[in-house]
């Protein structure tokens, strides 16, 4: 195709409408800047986490959170010119005003993010400082009063020796308790025994049954000890 032929054609040069484009392009950076949000997010929850929080804030942690306010005034200008390039058109596209408003969303939902983050980093160090002045103040008293303080070790070790009594006495009374099963149990078993020998006497025939029981492996001893005893004098006789 020739360059006359292209100019003649309807539809050589033709490009996205002005105003389709400026959405599209609003819309790709407040995107982004939401993905940013959440990564400042990450990084400032940090500083809740840290093992010995400082008194006050440090200059990193001052610093992210502004730079999360400066991001927050930026999405909120890009969704007021969203919002006027919507106004601007004559149709009014459902799409577009579901975009601007979940863009709205976020932001209300990252604003407050911001303020539950604040909220849990200023009682993390609130706790953290109180008990630094609670320890500071038990030692200042232990310095300053030294009898105090040996007498509070004796204490503390005095709880720690009833402790082990403590201890101590739960495994004696477990200790009795199952040597007292036991005991029941043998009861029981010399019980059942005694229960079965009556029964056994009272049936008819039952003691002869049982002598000749008796008799038979004697005999089968007797035999078997006879067995060995040739077996034995074989031996010897051979060697």
């Amino acid at each position: 195709m020739s360059i006359s032929q292209a100019m003649m054609s309807p539809t050589a040069g033709m490009s996205a409408p002005p105003g389709h484009s400026s959405w599209a392009q609003l819309r790709s950076q407040a995107r982004t800047l939401e993905t940013q949000t959440e990564g400042y997010f990450h990084k400032y929850s940090q500083f809740s986490a840290v093992p010995n929080i400082p008194p006050k804030p440090t200059e990193d942690e001052l610093q992210t959170e502004t730079t999360i306010q400066d991001v927050f005034e930026r999405r909120e200008a890009l969704i007021s010119q969203l919002s006027r390039i919507l106004d601007s058109e004559s149709t009014s596209s459902a799409l577009k005003q579901n975009h601007l408003t979940r863009h709205r969303e976020i932001l209300l939902e990252h604003r407050r993010e911001l303020v539950r983050l604040k909220s849990q980093i200023s009682d993390t160090r609130t706790r953290s400082n109180l008990l630094s002045n609670v320890r500071s103040d038990i030692d200042a008293y232990r310095h300053s009063n030294p009898e105090g303080a040996e007498a509070e070790y004796m204490l503390d070790e005095r709880r720690r020796i009833d402790n082990s009594h403590s201890v101590a006495d739960g495994v004696l009374s477990q200790a009795y308790a199952i040597n007292e099963q036991f005991g029941v149990q043998g009861e029981t078993l010399a019980s059942v025994n005694r229960r079965i020998v009556t029964a056994a006497s009272q049936v008819p025939g039952i003691n002869s049954l049982i002598g000749r029981i008796g008799a038979k492996k004697r005999r089968d001893g007797i035999v078997l000890g006879s067995f060995i005893a040739f077996c034995f004098l074989m031996l010897l006789w051979f060697m």
